[in-house]
């Protein structure tokens, strides 16, 4: 094992999930929900915050969705997902460096520039989650696809603790007030992406089955691949039911994360205390996605994401009735027990579903469906918030997510699948 994660292209590969993370934490998690609710949205009710917080990021899931695998397949016959990943980097950074500039109020400008950056953000972890099939074998794919979000939990937990503590003793740092420290904080996290994406940039290399194509023919190529890829997908019962089973499931996953501090506000909580429930579910998150990476290896990881499932179904029923802080904090523990195991188990048995050569676009499919599933999630919690104005029955209606993506997964094969998925190509 420690040989497998000390090899420099694993670890510089993990080491993007430490680089992005960053925003997944400090801003996506963190102060955007929080600023977008109290700064951006001062003087405006709660569910109606809520309600543009949760379109804000449908649309953006909208656009990744359908973006995804035209993008991927062109970048497996151009060669270029390495290039991609730089690219969707630069535009996540550049635009979370841009949310310093926008004034209270309004709101709208600071919806576009957090869109923008979350399609950076989506996009470069396209490419990012393609090349686990590059720097590992299949049998590691369990244990690096752990390693990798443990580190994302690692290195994002590490950069919003500092933000944190800026944010609540701003004048530590020589900071005014603790409003400057959530724009400076959005500033750390674009420096800290691009940082330690380098190694990624630099030591990582693609496998390449044909030569690559120039870029234009790279496009033809790319589009006329993508529909052959659709046929394959359709035409493979173990990919086209995890990918719908993924498409419930994930989506229960990605809107708990958005919309949890949002939640903690809606019933009154302290800012304070829902940054370190935030913070707790990092730390606890990188042992648990290490734990769940070797469990994935020894029990398969179909049935470690059904684990999973199940704790996420019961933290919404939790949710719903919860009434204090510590039992917030309490959900947070258990939050930070499962989320990266349920990411990493996911990654790693697509990955075994995927034809050799073939990385770029499906796991741009891979990324559509999360996408497309994240614009129903926010939408519907978003919906139910709006239209009964309790906030309870918004984070209830999450559940309903994990139970029918659960029930689809356990009709994939747990075993096998890569070969079914591979016969069946035209």
């Amino acid at each position: 094992m420690a040989k497998v994660l000390t090899r420099k292209p694993v670890v510089a590969w993990a080491l993007y999930d430490w680089a992005n993370s960053a925003f997944a934490t400090t801003v996506m998690a963190g102060f955007f929900p929080l600023f977008f609710k109290q700064y951006w949205n001062a003087g405006v009710a709660a569910t109606d915050s809520t309600f543009r917080l949760g379109v804000t990021s449908a649309v953006t899931s909208l656009v990744v969705a359908l973006m995804a695998p035209v993008i991927g397949a062109i970048a497996d016959k151009g060669g270029v997902r390495i290039r991609l990943l730089a690219l969707f980097t630069v535009l996540g950074a550049a635009m979370t460096a841009a949310l310093p500039l926008v004034g209270q109020g309004e709101w709208a400008l600071a919806a576009v520039l957090y869109g923008a950056a979350s399609i950076g953000f989506w996009g470069g972890n396209q490419f990012y989650d393609s090349l686990l099939t590059d720097v590992a074998a299949e049998s590691e794919y369990d244990l690096v696809s752990g390693y990798g979000y443990a580190l994302g939990y690692l290195g994002g937990g590490l950069l919003f603790a500092v933000n944190a503590l800026m944010v609540s003793q701003p004048a530590l740092f020589g900071i005014t007030d603790a409003a400057t420290a959530v724009r400076l904080s959005f500033a750390s996290v674009a420096a800290w992406w691009l940082l330690f994406t380098l190694p990624c940039l630099l030591l990582v290399r693609e496998r390449r089955g044909a030569a690559p194509l120039a870029p234009r023919a790279a496009v033809s190529a790319g589009l006329a691949e993508l529909s052959r890829t659709f046929a394959h997908v359709r035409e493979s019962r173990a990919l086209l039911l995890f990918l719908v089973a993924y498409w419930f499931y994930i989506d229960g996953v990605n809107t708990i994360i958005k919309m949890a501090v949002d939640y903690g506000l809606a019933l009154g909580f302290r800012q304070s205390s829902l940054i370190q429930a935030l913070l707790l579910v990092q730390f606890v998150g990188f042992p648990a996605a290490l734990a769940f990476g070797w469990l994935g290896a020894r029990i398969g990881a179909r049935a470690g994401i059904l684990i999973a499932l199940a704790v996420y179904a019961g933290v919404t029923l939790y949710a719903y009735r919860l009434d204090t802080e510590t039992e917030f904090f309490t959900l947070a523990i258990v939050i930070g027990c499962v989320q990266g195991g349920v990411q990493s188990l996911s990654r790693s048995f697509y990955g075994r579903l995927v034809p050799a050569g073939k990385a770029g676009e499906f796991f741009g499919f891979y990324n559509m469906m999360g996408k497309a599933a994240a614009i129903l999630g926010p939408l519907l919690a978003g919906s139910v918030a709006l239209l009964t104005a309790d906030s309870r029955l918004a984070m209830l209606s999450i559940s309903l997510l994990f139970v029918v993506g659960g029930a689809l997964l356990l009709r994939v094969p747990a075993a096998g699948a890569q070969g079914q998925a591979a016969g069946s190509t035209p």
